[in-house]
C-alpha cells in the first residue's frame, strides 16, 4: 500500500503564495506518475497539475497555467505544488494523487492512491 500525507496549506491574503508538498512511503515512488487535485465547498473534484516518473513532463490546467507549477523530488519521496498570485476562487481542499502506470491522465479515476488533502483558503 501507497501512502501519501499532504501539508502545507493554510490562510493566506489574495496576492500571497503556498507550497503544498506531498510526500509518499514506498521505495517505488520514482516510477509514480503524481498529480494535484482540488475541491471547493459544493463543487466537484477537478484536475490541477500532473507530473510524470522523472519529472520532464507536466501539465496544469489551462486557468492555472503561470500561476501554479509542480515538480518532484525523487529522492525525498515528495512532489511539490507552487502556488502564486492566489486568488479566493483557490479555496479549496488540494488533494495529492499517485499512480503507477507511465502514462499521465487527468481523470481522477484512474488514480489509484490519494492523500488526506489539505485546506487552502484565499481570502479577498
Amino acid at each position: 500500500q501507497v501512502q501519501l500525507v499532504e501539508s502545507g496549506g493554510g490562510l493566506v491574503q489574495a496576492g500571497g503564495s503556498l507550497r503544498l508538498s506531498c510526500a509518499a512511503s514506498g521505495r517505488a515512488f520514482n516510477s509514480y506518475v503524481m498529480a494535484w487535485f482540488r475541491q471547493a465547498p459544493g463543487k466537484e473534484r477537478e484536475f490541477v497539475a500532473i507530473i510524470n516518473w522523472n519529472g520532464g513532463r507536466t501539465y496544469a490546467a489551462d486557468s492555472l497555467k503561470g500561476r501554479f507549477t509542480i515538480s518532484r523530488d525523487n529522492a525525498k519521496n515528495t512532489v511539490y505544488l507552487q502556488m502564486n498570485s492566489l486568488k479566493p476562487e483557490d479555496t479549496a481542499v488540494y488533494y495529492c494523487a499517485a499512480r503507477t502506470a507511465y502514462s499521465i491522465t487527468v481523470y481522477e479515476g484512474e488514480y489509484e492512491y490519494w492523500g488526506q488533502g489539505t485546506q487552502v483558503t484565499v481570502s479577498s
